[in-house]
């Protein structure tokens, strides 16, 4: 499939504005060249162009929003000015896989103020001495190369140290609303025994009461046969009178 059969695919009736991520990976680019793909995309923050035979990235529209390109995989050799030029806002660049030989080609990348992580595994430019030395020396603004920093730590899953604070902060924010829900709960569930231990006090003293009932209503009960048994006795004596 195509380029631009493939983008129109992805839109499935929405408009360029309306994406914010592109996969095109796998389609066919005509002549090594980006087709389809135009300045509309404004609010486009990561396109990923994953072997489609691109030759160059000339023909890439101009991406102020873009922040994510994946490249690998093609046979891109040069002419990086163009990602300066058109994608200010870039933090993540792979170029894996491509045909970058010298250190001076990525020199046009130093111009990417938010450039943070670049990749470029599999390019013959990383067989050279010095490599990762000479590509931070170059972009001094690089955080990550190839996964790693400058001190070999990896990379972590958000890829940046102002994300990562944010997911921690996040983190943080849900454990300690998961222990004030449990807070809860524990109090509830005491309260309830609370109510639970007051109905069945309340259900003892009524127990009491009516044994208390009872006993009064026997007492009253032996009295009156009492006076029963004592009346037919008192009418004899009178009658021997």
């Amino acid at each position: 499939m195509d380029m631009k059969k493939r983008i129109h695919l992805e839109l499935r009736n929405r408009t360029p504005s309306d994406v914010r991520e592109l996969v095109l990976d796998n389609c066919r680019s005509n002549e090594g060249k980006i087709e389809g793909l135009t300045a509309e995309f404004v609010n486009l923050e990561f396109l990923s162009l994953i072997n489609v035979g691109l030759l160059s990235v000339s023909n890439l529209p101009k991406l102020g929003k873009l922040k994510k390109l994946e490249l690998s995989d093609n046979r891109i050799s040069g002419n990086l000015d163009v990602l300066v030029e058109k994608l200010p806002s870039l933090t993540h660049l792979n170029l894996s896989g491509n045909k970058l030989k010298d250190i001076s080609t990525l020199e046009p990348l130093k111009k990417l103020d938010h450039l943070k992580s670049l990749d470029l595994f599999n390019c013959e430019v990383t067989n050279l001495n010095d490599y990762r030395e000479s590509v931070f020396r170059l972009l001094p603004q690089l955080t990550y190369l190839d996964g790693y920093d400058t001190d070999d730590r990896e990379a972590s899953d958000s890829d940046g140290d102002a994300d990562g604070v944010e997911d921690d902060e996040d983190e943080d924010g849900e454990e300690d609303g998961e222990e004030e829900e449990e807070d809860d709960d524990e109090d509830e569930v005491e309260c309830e025994d609370d109510v639970e231990d007051s109905a069945e006090d309340e259900d003892e003293d009524d127990d009491d009461d009516d044994d208390d009932d009872d006993d009064d209503e026997e007492e009253e009960q032996g009295e009156k046969s009492e006076k029963r048994k004592r009346e037919p006795d008192d009418e004899d004596d009178d009658e021997d009178d």
